[in-house]
């Protein structure tokens, strides 16, 4: 009896002490997730404190971490602003429509070709997936001399059809949803084909819906880069009409002196920043949903 009672009680201290460390465990991950938090939104915060500020109050020699006096009428200022060469109205829709477009015309290249790759037989089919995936391991900075002579020689500068047109391709979406259609038994197109269904109707019909959240999970990372595009839009569209929302802020809200006012800056970024930040908030299940589902099978 005696020997059992120093047992349980060895027990219970082993028990005592995992319990321990892992609450011990438990604090420090989530203190590093906090700070990591923290980290990641300060300059969100930032963003928003300065676009409330007045230019005086923005200039302190001691920065203030909250503003003052709000000012939410630099948002107004921002809408408004005729430092623009174009309205921000303007650029918005500039910018939306390049995403939309460029986005749609991107799915129907990407859901065929990974179709292809993942479904269809014929020669070359490995090595020419080899090569794909090899392009990536390029740095995209490198074909911008040859993707600007290219449009210069067909005379696209300074329309949408360059903003659109160089980037509908992309390899790392293509492997994403190849990785998602291999998941999908074959015997459901084999029994298709017997069927007499077309390659493109089992498609839209049994693939497409399968792969629901990954494509969802690659339209909404198309938007985003689109979005935030900077350079490609700054070396061949420099025209207003044409301009995009990140181009178009740069040398906003200067005066004729050259000073620019940094508080109506900061508002029009955080009206800029909102779309995707309301993305990233109501969508981001799908991301996660749609990378992970395409990793399982290679």
């Amino acid at each position: 009896m005696a020997n059992e009672t120093m047992m349980e009680k060895d027990m219970q201290k082993v028990t005592a002490k995992q319990r321990v460390i892992r609450i011990i465990s438990l604090v420090l991950v989530y203190a590093f997730l906090i700070l990591m938090a923290l980290i990641v939104l300060f300059p969100f915060y930032w963003m928003l404190n300065s676009s409330l500020k007045s230019l005086e109050e923005y200039r302190w020699s001691i920065p203030s971490l909250f503003p003052h006096k709000l000012r939410f009428v630099n948002y107004v200022t921002a809408f408004k602003a005729e430092s623009l060469s174009v309205s921000l109205g303007q650029l918005f829709v500039n910018t939306a429509y390049v995403g939309i477009v460029s986005t749609i015309l991107s799915l129907v290249v990407t859901v065929l070709s990974a179709f292809a790759f993942a479904r269809l037989e014929f020669k070359g089919k490995n090595i020419l997936f080899a090569g794909l995936l090899a392009t990536m391991m390029i740095p995209g900075e490198l074909f911008t001399i040859t993707n600007y002579t290219t449009v210069y020689r067909f005379g696209w500068t300074n329309t949408f059809i360059v903003l659109i047109v160089p980037f509908l391709v992309s390899v790392f979406y293509i492997y994403l949803l190849r990785q998602n259609f291999l998941q999908i038994p074959n015997e459901l197109y084999l029994a298709a084909k017997v069927d007499g269904t077309s390659d493109i109707k089992y498609l839209w019909k049994v693939m497409i819906p399968l792969s629901l959240p990954t494509l969802i999970s690659i339209t909404i990372l198309k938007m985003m880069g689109a979005w935030n595009s900077y350079i490609w839009p700054r070396l061949v569209a420099n025209d207003g009409a044409h301009s995009l929302i990140t181009n178009g802020l740069r040398n906003a809200f200067t005066d004729t002196a050259g000073d620019i006012d940094y508080p109506v800056q900061m508002a029009a970024v955080a009206l800029v920043s909102l779309p995707l930040f309301l993305v990233f908030i109501f969508l981001r299940k799908y991301i996660m949903k749609g990378v992970s589902r395409s990793g399982i099978k290679g």
